[in-house]
């Protein structure tokens, strides 16, 4: 099995992520939920101005959001789908720390792919199921797994995972 991430950066925000390291999280996600095969997940970073239309057009909703996902069918399934990030977002709850921008990003790439995968949060006991499988995957803690749940105490506890997956 292998995932091949194509990564794009049409955000004002450069030089900000490690591809490969992405690249290394995608593998992770997919061997552990079995994904067979080679596929492909677009990973689109952007700005709030972005991702707001695209949150408009797509879930009616006004307004940035911190990631998007778009399931697309390939040949064989061998395309996954698209990840659309707002490194803006990802920056701002981060303080402008690059460091924690760099994780939440990871963070935010994790639940696209895990929404391309099939999950979805919209029970309390699928939110419960997808924060665990991101607390797997990063290897952090559950309180620390879920996107905008408590920045600041996210912050503390994302710093313990320095290089837990890495």
């Amino acid at each position: 099995m292998a995932a091949t991430l194509c990564l794009r950066n049409i955000s004002a925000t450069k030089r900000l992520l490690r591809r490969a390291l992405l690249e290394r999280l995608a593998n992770r996600i997919c061997a552990g939920e079995k994904v067979g095969g080679s596929v492909e997940i677009s990973l689109l970073l952007c700005d709030d101005e972005f991702i707001s239309r695209l949150n408009r057009q797509y879930r009616d909703k006004e307004g940035p959001t911190d990631v998007l996902s778009f399931e697309q069918d390939g040949p064989e399934g061998s395309v996954l789908g698209d990840v659309v990030i707002s490194l803006e977002t990802a920056l701002r709850r981060s303080d402008g720390d690059r460091a924690g921008a760099r994780k939440e990003v990871d963070l935010l790439f994790c639940h696209g792919l895990l929404h391309l995968l099939g999950y979805d949060h919209s029970t309390r006991s699928e939110r419960e199921r997808m924060t665990r499988k991101q607390a797997k995957y990063l290897g952090i803690s559950e309180c620390a797994a879920w996107p905008s749940s408590r920045p600041a105490l996210r912050a503390s506890l994302v710093g313990s995972m320095q290089a837990a997956w890495r």
